[in-house]
């Protein structure tokens, strides 16, 4: 376990979230919280190394144990680095990116939720019903497959939206996110980064990488009295959440279920109780968030936590 330091009280407003569900948003406060949390052993090799040369003190069963996972987390970590996916790429949302904000994940203005303009809408095989929201891609062009390439870049940008299918059209027509098609419709200041603009489409290659937030994980509370919608935002490592759960003060662990997008319900009266939240990322990590969330909440605050997954 680890005790994760006090914080100061520090509001701020900013818009509610996404407004495409219409009764479930209240203008937003964020509210920074002090909690604590506990997680796996879940670092870099880098980490695991001065691990290593502590274990080598109390014994060599443990030193013989760590030695073990580092050499996996190496592996593992040179895979990812050298394996690269194909796809395409187009662009949307003006050159300033201000139309990329909203979006199928839920975060609205991007800005706010830590995220920027260098993001992308994902086709339907890589948004995977909402569960992808969140996660980081680098992403270059495919310089033996076209001369419209900046040779040399890449870009890493961080799934908002969902590309939807175009059925009306075939796939090599112009249905780029139609399955099984693995297609970034990015915005224009990240393709741009990769790609010359006269080309409109490019080949790509790809791949998924940790996700680098600055702050803490946060928490957007909107919904009724019986019923919760907890938008979670500025998720760092695999930037995507797995599963999560909620306990009030006055009650046991409940577990919620994805909504839409990167919201997470629960069908429960937790008005007025201290919240505290359990959350597993796909990366396998587990945060527990104790009172991060104060008796005193309304819906439409966002609280601000000082804890993060490790990256």
């Amino acid at each position: 376990m680890v005790s994760a330091s006090s914080a100061s009280v520090l509001l701020l407003l900013f818009k509610a979230p996404y407004t495409a569900r219409p009764g479930r948003n209240n203008p937003s406060t964020i509210v920074r919280s002090t909690s604590s949390f506990s997680c796996p052993l879940s670092r870099s090799p880098a980490h695991l190394t001065g691990a290593i040369i502590a274990a080598n003190k109390m014994g060599s069963a443990t030193a013989m144990l760590l030695e073990f996972v580092a050499v996996a987390a190496l592996l593992a970590t040179s895979a990812t680095a050298q394996y690269w996916n194909s796809g395409t790429a187009t662009f949307y949302g003006g050159k300033d990116g201000s139309g990329t904000m909203g979006g199928a994940c839920g975060y609205d203005n991007l800005y706010n939720q830590g995220y920027g303009v260098l993001n992308a809408a994902l086709s339907q095989v890589l948004f995977n019903d909402g569960a992808s929201c969140g996660q980081c891609y680098n992403i270059k062009c495919d310089t033996s497959k076209s001369a419209w390439c900046k040779p040399g870049y890449s870009v890493t940008i961080t799934a908002t939206n969902l590309c939807p299918p175009n059925y009306a059209i075939t796939t090599n027509g112009g249905g780029w996110c139609n399955p099984p098609r693995a297609h970034f419709d990015m915005s224009q200041p990240a393709w741009e980064q990769i790609g010359i603009y006269r080309a409109g489409i490019i080949p790509v290659l790809y791949q998924r990488v940790p996700c680098s937030r600055q702050g803490g994980v946060r928490f957007t509370i909107s919904g009724f009295n019986y019923f919760q919608l907890v938008l979670v935002t500025n998720v760092a490592a695999s930037g995507s959440i797995r599963s999560m759960s909620v306990k009030g003060a006055n009650t046991g662990w409940i577990a919620m279920t994805r909504n839409w997008g990167a919201l997470w319900q629960c069908s429960s009266a937790l008005v007025g109780q201290g919240l505290s939240f359990m959350v597993i990322s796909t990366g396998g990590q587990t945060l527990y968030m104790n009172n991060v969330v104060p008796g005193w909440w309304t819906f439409g605050m966002t609280f601000a936590t000082n804890l993060q997954f490790y990256q």
